[in-house]
């Protein structure tokens, strides 16, 4: 596999090229810059910048106004290749702040392991309705600590205006919700993306990441899909790895609130 070449494939599709992910979202392209936009619980921010030494203050600044404007905090999502070279602190002097470093990976749908064995007593339901987004909502937040709310908004409404586009699953233990994941299908993309995984902590070491990841990419197979990708935590990326998934550049999110 060709890393750079792949790279490149991505940027053009699915930064260059990116689609609006949910209801009452758009993409956006301000000069050198693609930013994606959307209600508050949407992901809102800058998703490619093709900036030099010379334009890349202004842009930054440009990008704050309109953000600003409307009423949007926002990420600047930073990836290792992207240019000018001292971009990162360019952001944190116009007020940005760095959260923690992920990974992108990616995989040939068709190479990953066609199946794992599920432990005894779980099984794993699509998730179709709102019952199913509550379930995953109470994994979400037993495994982060975080509130879900934003993201039982956000899947709600895909369901409901984009089927489509988005396949969820939650794995039960015995009727108990334990791990759950969904898998985002772009349209005209090669690509789609594993995101949302989340395991209850005692259920972690089990294997439920790994038949997650498995269920998923014989969806996208099935979706006519040849690449699967990860925006990969530290703690995912030696499984990621083993699964035969590569590492194409790292992804900083640059949060600039209002």
């Amino acid at each position: 596999m060709d890393i750079t070449a792949l790279r490149t494939h991505y940027d053009r599709q699915r930064r260059m090229g990116a689609r609006p992910d949910g209801p009452g979202c758009r993409v956006e392209r301000d000069g050198l810059v693609v930013r994606h936009e959307g209600p508050s619980y949407a992901w809102n921010g800058v998703l490619w910048s093709g900036l030099g030494p010379q334009d890349a203050d202004a842009a930054i600044a440009a990008q704050i106004a309109h953000f600003r404007a409307a009423g949007q905090s926002f990420e600047w999502t930073l990836y290792g290749h992207d240019g000018p070279a001292d971009l990162a602190d360019r952001l944190l002097a116009a007020g940005f702040t760095a959260e923690e470093p992920e990974t992108l990976m990616v995989a040939e749908a068709a190479a990953l392991p066609a199946s794992v064995e599920l432990p005894d007593g779980v099984e794993l339901r699509p998730v179709t309705d709102e019952a199913g987004v509550r379930m995953m909502a109470e994994v979400h937040e037993r495994a982060f600590g975080t509130d879900s709310s934003q993201y039982v908004s956000r899947m709600l409404d895909q369901l409901a205006a984009a089927p489509d586009s988005v396949a969820a699953v939650v794995a039960l233990a015995d009727g108990v919700p334990v791990s759950s994941a969904r898998l985002d299908l772009p349209e005209e993309s090669d690509f789609a993306g594993l995101y949302g995984g989340g395991t209850a902590p005692e259920w972690r070491g089990k294997g439920l990441y790994r038949a997650l990841v498995s269920h998923r990419a014989r969806t996208a197979i099935a979706r006519g899909y040849r690449y699967v990708q990860v925006d990969a935590a530290p703690t995912s990326r030696p499984i990621l790895n083993r699964l035969g998934f590569v590492e194409l550049t790292t992804m900083t999110p640059y949060v600039y609130e209002i």
